[in-house]
């Protein structure tokens, strides 16, 4: 017996009512609907991606002027932030260092950003410049940054972060 997924049913449905009312070939109306299907998923992907960037955004925004219950939203608890130092820090010591001005980012620029998403997992790659003041002491880095978002029901949130020195 032909097992025939409701999905699959629902669009041969369609496809009949649409060719007896039309001149197109069925060939040429399903050729249509997969292609408005890519199209569907194309769109839906850049819309994945664009809000990746602008939590990203946000996470850059909040280390230059840090705010504890707008960071406590973007970040998971069981955050593994890595420095380029090897230090690593849980979201309470990263969030601690923020806003204590341990970590003190005056101005940060982001190049290079590159963003994959895959399911509910996305991966940043950029590189981080920027001035800092670090316990009162003014300075300038530059660093890959890796980090890992993850897709949660109230949108990106900041689950790993690793840097690297720039050679």
């Amino acid at each position: 017996m032909l097992k025939i997924k409701p999905y699959n049913l629902f669009l041969c449905m369609v496809l009949d009512k649409f060719t007896a009312s039309t001149s197109l070939e069925p060939d040429m109306i399903k050729k249509l609907l997969i292609f408005s299907g890519l199209l569907f998923s194309v769109s839906f992907c850049f819309a994945q991606k664009a809000d990746v960037e602008a939590a990203v955004n946000k996470l850059t925004k909040l280390m230059v002027t840090p705010d504890s219950v707008a960071l406590d939203k973007l970040i998971l608890n069981n955050l593994s932030y890595g420095h380029s130092s090897g230090k690593i820090q849980t979201k309470q010591e990263f969030m601690h260092s923020l806003l204590s001005a341990e970590s003190d980012f005056v101005d940060i620029n982001l190049t290079d950003q590159t963003v994959i998403v895959q399911n509910k997992t996305a991966l940043v790659r950029h590189t981080l410049s920027a001035k800092t003041n670090d316990k009162n002491v003014p300075g300038n880095v530059k660093l890959y940054i890796l980090l890992i978002w993850s897709k949660e029901k109230a949108g990106w949130k900041l689950i790993g972060r690793q840097a690297v020195k720039v050679p």
